[in-house]
């Protein structure tokens, strides 16, 4: 059955207040209630899954370098976390404030599925594969090796699976899907291309994937996904207008950079959510 509200994705962490893809960001995540979590994750040269965006370290980091040429041990010493100054929350607390401590090293993909399976309740995983890269279909190998080794990798219901896989690589997703076919995929896109916009997705791709501005011109296209058996991820809703249109839309999954604030918004933020996933 479809749940009144969507379930509120905390992208890359609560990365409005912390520093993306660090530990802090995604246990302040947790603290919120978020029900699920979202990462993305590059191949390093030693061949270990890390959570980082860009193709370089050199915006969220005190270093240089490209991610697929630096080692897991090589990025050890390098401060993810001070270049993410938050803001305490009144001027009392300004006056003797000097800026959070420094987080130093790069958190995997290990890690990270580390922290939600110790969570205390059930909590997903979102993760995103970035394309291009220079190891090509390399970090979906990885991906799949390393949820076998979490016993992630075949759920008994894929409904109700922990981790998702998604992309706006189409074959990235359909390798995955090859690879792994009981975990759900999600398909994401920027612009709708061919049958997309009736809600008519590939077969290896589940949940279809489109980003807000996609959503605020045609808000229906969620209701034509969800005829076909299709739920609906949107990236990236902090605007409360947004977040209105997304819920009355029937969004399933919202992604957004600030869990507490997004919750807020929605009807029923204290509703226990973890549904099922639509698949087919």
């Amino acid at each position: 059955m479809r749940q009144p509200i969507p379930d509120v994705v905390a992208h890359r962490g609560a990365s409005a207040h912390r520093a993306e893809h660090t530990r802090g960001a995604y246990e302040l995540a947790l603290e919120q209630g978020s029900d699920a979590l979202e990462c993305d994750v590059r191949v390093s040269r030693d061949g270990h899954l890390v959570c980082v965006h860009d193709r370089r370290i050199d915006r969220t980091s005190n270093a240089r370098g490209v991610v697929s040429e630096l080692t897991v041990d090589g990025m050890a010493g390098v401060d993810f976390g001070s270049w993410h100054r938050e803001l305490p929350g009144s001027a009392d607390e300004l006056v003797d404030w000097t800026g959070p401590a420094p987080e130093h090293g790069v958190l995997t993909l290990d890690e990270l599925l580390g922290m939600v399976g110790d969570h205390p309740r059930p909590v997903r995983l979102f993760v995103e594969t970035k394309h291009p890269v220079r190891y090509g279909g390399l970090v979906e190998r990885e991906l799949v090796a390393l949820l076998a080794r979490h016993g992630l990798d075949a759920p008994a219901d894929p409904e109700r699976s922990t981790v998702l896989m998604m992309s706006f690589s189409q074959a990235a997703v359909r390798r995955f899907r090859a690879a792994a076919p009981l975990v759900p995929t999600v398909l994401l896109f920027d612009r709708f291309r061919g049958s997309w916009r009736n809600g008519v997705l590939p077969p290896w791709a589940d949940i279809a994937g489109p980003g807000i501005r996609l959503l605020r011109e045609d808000p229906g296209f969620v209701a034509r996904a969800a005829a076909l058996g299709r739920d609906t991820y949107c990236w990236t809703v902090d605007d409360p207008a947004d977040v209105e249109l997304c819920e009355r839309a029937g969004v399933r999954y919202l992604a957004t950079n600030s869990p507490a604030s997004t919750r807020s918004h929605l009807a029923d933020p204290d509703l226990p959510r973890f549904g099922s996933v639509t698949t087919k």
